[in-house]
């Protein structure tokens, strides 16, 4: 939320006269693809593998819908917790960042997935959200419990195999830190996107 000039800034324009802005209290989302733009450029979608002498496999997986924030905007983050109906917040003192964190596996299948599956993010991060989907498709079927399954997992987090390749593809020339992409980079990234976008409209998830 816009919270307007800070009064460090106001100080240094006194003479200025300020105009109250008016107050608008939101109490519900009611815009998808407001969510899906601002996922596209807050949101990130973890795949995490800890060791575990509970499962066959040695390993537990677990995926994680994390949405990052100032904490001056904590109200965001309830009305995201109020529409995805889950989720627990944390706040880090030393950056004041919010953070959103979602686990809960039935939300993740029957909630966030449907919802970025109808209304699609935006840019590479499309690209990382299809390998996530496929994980989560995984796991509800429970061959992440299985060897076999748990491989195929860890080839698609870490982009071995043909399970990523697109990922991959897209990302292995376009650095996400650091440059900035060609037009050629940039366009072939937006073919991937669209191309996956086409494919995966009639997908299970």
């Amino acid at each position: 939320m816009n919270k307007g000039l800070s009064n460090e800034l106001k100080s240094k324009f006194f003479n200025l006269n300020i105009v109250d802005r008016p107050l608008i209290l939101t109490t519900n989302i009611v815009d998808n693809n407001w969510i899906a733009g601002f996922v596209s450029g807050d949101g990130n979608f973890y795949i995490n593998i800890h060791n575990s002498k509970s499962h066959k496999t040695g390993y537990q997986v677990q995926l994680r819908f994390r949405v990052s924030q100032n904490d001056r905007d904590i109200q965001i983050m309830e009305l995201l917790i109020k529409y995805f109906g889950s989720g627990i917040i944390e706040i880090n003192k030393k950056t004041s960042v919010l953070c959103l964190t979602i686990t809960k596996i039935s939300i993740i299948t029957k909630i966030i997935i449907p919802l970025f599956n109808k209304y699609p993010l935006l840019g590479v991060k499309y690209l990382y959200y299809l390998d996530w989907c496929k994980i989560a498709n995984l796991m509800s079927e429970g061959k992440h419990l299985t060897n076999e399954g748990f491989k195929l997992i860890k080839e698609i987090k870490f982009g071995t195999g043909k399970a990523s390749s697109c990922r991959w593809e897209a990302t292995s020339f376009l650095p996400l830190v650091g440059r900035r992409p060609t037009r050629a980079q940039a366009a072939k990234v937006r073919v991937l996107i669209l191309i996956n976008t086409n494919k995966n409209r009639g997908s299970k998830w």
